[in-house]
């Protein structure tokens, strides 16, 4: 055979295997990455539904120590968590045991202790559910049902890195009131019949306090990751400048990764994957608004990217924010898991299953219906990106088989 056919057959036969590569891991069933991620979505679907009104069957441990052994390097909750129904019950139900102002930042929030000493965040009811939020893709109050939905669709990706929450109604009167310290007290007022706050933030404001309906308001409750697992706060490299006229790096330069990729800890380990994790993640419910991001200290660059404060999400069905996506198409690369997860919710069932999961959940409706809809728009944006990806630097070098699991302490 000349040189020339030799040269043509060999470029065909790597087509067929790039091509075949593509199919494997686009949904298909025929790799051992696409069969063990199939697997995983499988049982994801099994325990996606959650029971009402569900309690632990055990009394040896409490909900808040099963919640806090479930937390490791990689994970805030494990593939498999059984008593996930109960524990959330117990977040929405607890009794109040303290309630204060927010930790620092700057949107309203209250910091809460749950009866055993459990701290947590509860984030008021600023926006109906069919209110739409114009300007700015990070414009308007941070919105509570976001908390509540960015949480189930982390559990439906399959990432666990987003800490529990679940959406509840306290009566401001009976079950914060008296147990509110005198700096949050300070904060309350009347607006005719409704029992309403301020709270202490950058941007909390007399004038435009959170409101209950008379007494009753509805929120959501943030379980706060365990003592033992302390934080460390990153700036995001893909950060926005929040500057009319002034650009960050990224937004102008577009080999701006291959800097990233000579950053500790981008460099190596987990750390870029996590954060294009992230960005897709972003992108679906909407959420232009990370300009930092947390891990666990002292973790060498190996923890997880931790999904934390998701409020700023799901406030424009309409608006799909392209550039929440720069870490994707600039580095052009995605994990293989990430890939085959995304590949099996296509068609609507990202929609369908996070209806699912949100039945349960308190507050439900969680979502409009033009949200859920988003989703799965969205979604096929992001599949179309990754095969420009694959088309542009070959499936080898878009599809990164990372699956790093670092053992719990």
């Amino acid at each position: 055979m000349k040189l020339k056919q030799r040269m043509v057959v060999l470029c065909a036969v790597l087509l067929l295997l790039g091509l075949a590569k593509i199919f494997l891991l686009d949904g298909g069933e025929g790799s051992a990455a696409s069969r063990r991620d199939l697997r995983a979505f499988r049982k994801m679907e099994s325990g996606l539904s959650l029971p009402r009104g569900a309690h632990l069957t055990h009394t040896l441990q409490s909900p808040w120590e099963i919640a806090s052994q479930w937390v490791g390097p990689r994970e805030v909750y494990p593939e498999e968590t059984p008593e996930l129904a109960a524990v959330l019950t117990s977040l929405s139900t607890a009794r109040i045991e303290r309630a204060d102002v927010g930790y620092k930042g700057t949107q309203l929030k209250a910091l809460l202790v749950l009866d055993g000493g459990q701290k947590v965040v509860f984030k008021p009811k600023r926006y109906k559910r069919d209110y739409v939020v114009e300007g700015e893709p990070y414009a308007g109050y941070d919105r509570h049902n976001a908390e509540v939905a960015a949480f189930h669709l982390d559990r439906i990706l399959g990432f666990r890195r987003a800490p529990l929450v679940v959406g509840r109604y306290v009566n401001l009167r009976t079950e914060i009131k008296p147990v509110a310290t005198d700096q949050l007290l300070s904060t309350f007022l009347m607006q005719g019949n409704n029992t309403c706050f301020y709270g202490k933030c950058y941007y909390c404001r007399e004038t435009e306090p959170a409101c209950a309906d008379g007494e009753t308001m509805e929120g959501s409750l943030t379980l706060w990751l365990p003592d033992v697992w302390p934080l460390q706060k990153h700036r995001h490299p893909w950060g926005r400048t929040y500057r009319e006229g002034k650009l960050a790096r990224w937004e102008y330069d577009e080999s701006y990764c291959e800097a990233v990729k000579k950053m500790p800890p981008y460099d190596a380990g987990p750390r870029l994957l996590d954060v294009i994790d992230t960005a897709v993640f972003d992108y679906l419910i909407g959420n232009a608004d990370r300009h930092h991001y947390e891990s666990f200290q002292n973790d060498g660059g190996a923890s997880m990217l931790i999904l934390l404060d998701n409020a700023k999400s799901f406030g424009n069905p309409s608006l799909d924010e392209r550039s929440i996506l720069a870490p994707l198409y600039q580095c052009c690369m995605i994990r293989v898991s990430t890939w085959n997860r995304l590949s099996f919710l296509k068609g609507g069932v990202l929609s369908s299953a996070m209806r699912q999961a949100l039945a349960f959940d308190p507050i439900n409706p969680v979502l409009a219906e033009p949200h859920l809809a988003a989703l799965d728009r969205r979604l096929n944006g992001v599949i179309a990106t990754v095969k420009q990806c694959m088309e542009a630097q070959g499936p080898d070098n878009a599809l990164i088989e990372d699956r790093m699991n670092l053992p719990h302490p």
